[in-house]
């Protein structure tokens, strides 16, 4: 994810925390100094919501670590001001293995929880409202339990993207398949969503920003979903693009744009005899445009780094990798030559043709 900063990786999979991050703290700062508080105190405040996220961490190391089992790698743990997301490079279709890996997540909460509960002094009598109203070392780990329990409950909704939702899914796909059972996911996921949104708007703005991300969250997972299913059983060859333009290693970014001009192409794939050999996209052009590089080689801007498909590879796996790469297209090869590109447009128009053939 674009401006993050690498904390470091766990088990090879990387930590990351997202600039917007910071806005969390400065948030948490200012409300401490308006209500009066100390440095002490503030420093305090910073630190539990610190060791909350390091809860978050823990909880997504939970799921990784499990889809690790199976076979799953994970890229990255990435911090958002709203949680934590742990970037898997797929989710399992099986549905023993997906529940596996959902409640996994939550399981790290309540071992949390169940730690502290077991460690921490009873509390013999309720304390009052002032024990909790603001962060004290006295109360620090008390509450951190009882937000590990939150996060527990929270994550035990229903509705994608949160593990409930992904539990559900996995439950009804033993009976109902994985397309339909995670139509009818979304579908909950989504009337809940609603339900967030509408009390949002008379008691706590929050609850509209949840909402919102509940919502889209299950409409994307359900979309996603169906259109993998769409492309089941269907080959790179079938949905890949053989009328394209190229470029030779040594054309100039003048050729190079006159062929943008003259075509709809946005990117081109540079071959030699056959090998591909770097991918030049329109914003490197453009980019060379204003630093006045006409008259250079394509080859001196172009990407070297890209991933590259066979014609008998899965169709649903190119479409998987372009989702989560968002590459401008992929070069398609055949016994080791180019044979045509695919990207996300091409892709969604074999779907659209799918679904209209199978309406």
């Amino acid at each position: 994810m674009k401006w993050s900063l690498n904390l470091g990786s766990i088990a090879g999979i990387k930590i990351l925390v997202h600039w917007t991050f910071v806005l969390l703290i400065a948030w948490i700062t200012f409300s401490e100094a308006q209500r009066g508080s100390d440095t002490n105190t503030i420093l305090l405040a910073i630190g539990f919501i610190l060791t909350v996220f390091l809860c978050v961490v823990l909880h997504e190391l939970g799921h990784a670590l499990t889809a690790k089992r199976f076979g799953i790698k994970t890229k990255m743990i990435t911090l958002l001001p709203i949680g934590g997301v742990a970037s898997l490079e797929r989710m399992p279709e099986k549905p023993k293995q997906e529940l596996l890996i959902a409640v996994a997540g939550p399981a790290v909460n309540v071992a949390i929880a169940l730690l502290l509960w077991l460690t921490l002094p009873s509390l013999q009598n309720i304390p009052n409202e002032e024990f909790f109203i603001r962060i004290t070392p006295a109360n620090f780990l008390y509450l951190l339990l009882f937000v590990n329990v939150v996060l527990v409950v929270f994550n035990a909704i229903p509705a994608f993207p949160m593990d409930g939702g992904r539990v559900l899914r996995a439950l009804l796909a033993f009976k109902l398949g994985r397309v339909r059972a995670t139509q009818i996911a979304a579908n909950l996921g989504q009337l809940l969503a609603i339900g967030f949104i509408f009390i949002g708007l008379f008691y706590n703005p929050f609850l509209i920003l949840i909402g919102a991300f509940v919502f889209f969250g299950a409409y994307a997972e359900n979309m996603l979903v169906q259109h993998l299913d769409y492309l089941r059983g269907h080959s790179v060859r079938e949905g890949m693009m053989t009328n394209f333009v190229s470029l030779a290693p040594s054309e100039t970014v003048k050729d190079a744009l006159n062929k943008l001009l003259m075509g709809s192409e946005h990117e081109f794939i540079i071959e030699l005899e056959g090998k591909v050999v770097g991918i030049l996209t329109r914003m490197q052009l453009i980019q060379a445009v204003k630093e006045e590089q006409l008259n250079i080689a394509v080859s001196e801007i172009m990407s070297h780094d890209f991933r590259t498909f066979n014609v008998q590879d899965k169709l649903s796996e190119a479409y998987t990798e372009l989702q989560k790469t968002r590459a401008p297209l992929l070069p398609v090869l055949e016994n080791g030559r180019l044979a045509g590109v695919i990207n996300t447009d091409n892709i969604n128009e074999f779907i659209m043709i799918k679904s209209a053939l199978a309406h």
